[in-house]
């Protein structure tokens, strides 16, 4: 069985854990290695006992503590080589048995766990999500997204969990103080990914047995969880969806798949 839980998620910095039977991973650390540690124990996990850190792209909000925790905990570490390249400084700090690479687009075998890295436009050297993969299940985690290609369509649909970026509202970014370009860059194709987007894509796939998501990645001004919420549920014609949002402060619930009826256990 798998189980998911965000850490953190949002603008500010990002952290996610996945757990299989005998495997713990987190999929980036873009907060204090103490944050991270913090909410892991929150949820009865120790440090310790991660496997390994899975690097979506090397941006700060998704890299911040990766080479403290590697070096003081001995974690391993993953991510592909224009990710690793673009994060020289952290990669020095960290040992070399514990620097991996993948390939994008290509699986690779972490304990009893498959990975699939898929490439997702975002700008950064060579950024991706992920589809974590049991014997049964599918948790898929997809964040940075500028803008919905078929490609990362095709790896969504089936998954029993999906992470899904829901970034900004559209009228509150044209709204926000943030600088001209700054939100040229957060709309355009390379940028990130709206409520509205959001919407679209959840309502989709839910063609295809997709019922349990949560929203994340929020952004501290130009989004807040009820309005991402609303906004997204506009956009979709199921009624059986079970929609969370993720919070950028604390640890959300623990989610269990339930791997007999796609449904998620709290």
């Amino acid at each position: 069985m798998l189980k998911f839980c965000s850490l953190y998620s949002g603008s500010s910095g990002n952290s996610f854990f996945v757990q299989s039977d005998d495997t713990n991973i987190l999929v980036d650390a873009g907060v204090s290695g103490k944050k991270i540690v913090d909410g892991l124990a929150s949820i009865g996990i120790s440090i310790q006992n991660i496997s390994a850190i899975l690097v979506t792209h090397e941006h700060s909000d998704h890299t911040k503590s990766v080479a403290t925790l590697s070096k003081k905990y001995n974690i391993p570490v993953y991510a592909n080589k224009k990710t690793w390249n673009a994060m020289k400084d952290k990669k020095e700090k960290i040992s070399e048995n514990n620097i991996f690479y993948f390939h994008n687009n290509q699986s690779f075998e972490l304990a009893n766990l498959t990975i699939f890295p898929f490439e997702i436009p975002h700008d950064a050297a060579d950024p991706c999500g992920f589809n974590i993969c049991d014997a049964n299940s599918k948790i898929c985690i997809a964040t940075d997204i500028g803008h919905i290609t078929p490609s990362i369509l095709e790896n969504l649909k089936h998954s029993n969990f999906i992470l899904l970026e829901s970034n900004y509202e559209p009228d509150v970014l044209k709204c926000s103080s943030y600088p001209y370009k700054l939100k040229e860059r957060i709309i355009s194709p390379l940028g990130h990914l709206s409520n509205i987007e959001a919407g679209k894509t959840i309502n989709y796939l839910s063609d295809f047995g997709v019922k349990n998501i949560m929203l994340g990645h929020l952004s501290n001004e130009n989004n807040f969880p009820e309005l991402a919420y609303k906004s997204v549920l506009e956009q979709v014609e199921s009624q059986d969806l079970n929609l969370k949002i993720a919070s950028r402060y604390c640890p959300s619930e623990f989610f269990e798949v339930d791997k007999e009826n796609n449904t998620i256990i709290c």
